[in-house]
């Protein structure tokens, strides 16, 4: 007897698992490589405040941490969203993909920013490097993350708000 029904193994891959394999051994591979290059671990919420440090002699922008890793996590950062890019464009044909509104995106990407900087970072670094660390913090946040994602999700479906 199959403890998971075939018919729900495909309504939740509807494409197969081949992709996601793939990419979950490239983000596996690449925060491993960070990790033991630099000792830091690759988590991106520190983009901004270390992007910032090139422009803004806030002192909160200038500590050494950030100077010293800005360059590779601009990298980094470029490296997420190219990659993006250049899958899009070589499996699907197109560079944008969405229909959400620009002030949509705008705003949930505010949203994700000052949940980073309340939650001491982000999926990255709390659900690829700290779970897979084994960090009861990073376990906690990633809990979180998932459930309140999942209640947004919920909430604006039952509203019926589209893009």
């Amino acid at each position: 007897m199959d403890l998971v029904p075939a018919f729900a193994f495909t309504n939740l891959f509807p494409n197969g698992i081949g992709r996601y394999a793939i990419g979950g051994m490239f983000i596996g591979l690449g925060v491993a490589v960070i990790y033991l290059g630099t000792g830091i671990i690759a988590g991106a919420s520190t983009f901004l405040e270390s992007t910032l440090s090139y422009v803004s002699d806030v002192p909160r922008f200038q500590k050494p941490k950030y100077v010293a890793s800005r360059d590779w996590r601009v990298l980094f950062t470029l490296g997420i969203v190219g990659g993006a890019a250049i899958y899009q464009l070589a499996f699907n044909g197109q560079f944008w993909t969405t229909d959400v509104q620009w002030w949509r995106l705008l705003g949930g990407g505010f949203l994700v920013g000052v949940g980073t900087r309340i939650g001491k970072g982000c999926t990255s670094g709390h659900g690829v490097c700290g779970v897979g660390s084994a960090s009861f913090t990073s376990i906690s946040n990633v809990v979180t993350f998932m459930a309140v994602a999942i209640g947004v999700a919920q909430l604006v479906q039952a509203l019926g708000v589209s893009p």
